[in-house]
């Protein structure tokens, strides 16, 4: 079994001026996923930044950043569908019309930090089907045990999601959602619907490397990079995504499960051709 690694370079949390090595530009994040999937990335999971380095969802920025990542490498590109959480949801259900291979599609509101990530049903059901009439495959994010059921519901309500797979990955750690250790994954995955095909895990800050090790020695998949931790080891910060990646390809191989081919990964996650 192959493990399928999926890099989030940048988010919408940091800043440029604290974390300089932070791909916030096009050129940057080019060279981001050209060294990223060098290293064992087979899926991008993009924010995008303005020219000031502040979150955007500029529909020309979106499309150019999915055009050029497209026409350096073979990786899936997925957009954030969350933006930031100051993001208004008319807004952020036009990331589609940049025409992604993959979107995700968070089930359910949660406290993030001192902010509150707003995902009602409403906006869950409404980028759930027009997902599924662009054929754009949704990456189901989960940040707290609800929102499996959240997710139970969309497929109830809606059908398969494009291409027929189910994938959901479980960010944990994140302050207001569900921790980042190896009981709350377990739990999580226990409770999935039998429609989900594969799952992945991603944890916050300290919680990188316990998760991490968790969704391999459980069958899971891996989400790593800079929107989610940017210390490598203690007292070092990460140097760039790419360093990132090689570790979880290093530990995945070591594990016997060495990472998903792109090709392999769009067999694996239903997604079409662009």
């Amino acid at each position: 079994m192959s493990t399928l690694i999926t890099v989030a370079p940048t988010g919408a949390e940091l800043a440029k001026a604290d974390v300089p090595q932070l791909p916030t530009t096009l050129a940057e994040l080019v060279d981001t996923a050209r060294s990223c999937e060098a290293a064992g990335a087979a899926m991008i999971h993009l924010h995008i930044r303005d020219a000031d380095h502040r979150p955007t969802l500029d529909p020309g920025l979106l499309k150019a950043s999915v055009e050029a990542i497209r026409a350096e490498t073979d990786l899936i590109v997925q957009l954030s569908t969350g933006g930031s959480v100051h993001d208004p949801l008319e807004t952020r259900l036009t990331v589609l019309d940049a025409e992604p291979d993959s979107c995700s599609l968070t089930c359910g509101t949660t406290n993030f930090g001192d902010d509150v990530f707003l995902n009602p049903w409403g906006f869950m059901s409404d980028l759930y089907v027009q997902a599924l009439e662009r054929e754009i495959v949704p990456e189901f994010e989960l940040f707290d045990l609800g929102h499996v059921a959240s997710l139970a519901r969309l497929i109830d309500a809606h059908g398969l999601p494009y291409g027929g797979k189910v994938h959901v990955d479980f960010v944990t750690g994140v302050p207001g959602g569900m921790p980042g250790t190896p009981a709350a994954v377990l739990a999580g995955v226990a409770i999935l619907p039998p429609a989900v095909t594969s799952w992945s895990a991603t944890g916050i800050g300290r919680a990188h490397l316990p998760v991490l090790a968790t969704a391999l020695a459980a069958g899971g998949h891996l989400r790593v990079g800079m929107e989610d931790n940017i210390v490598y080891a203690r007292g070092r910060q990460v140097a760039s995504n790419a360093e990132l990646v090689e570790r979880a390809a290093r530990l995945a191989t070591e594990l016997q499960r060495p990472p998903m081919s792109t090709a392999d990964a769009r067999e694996f996650l239903g997604i079409k051709r662009r």
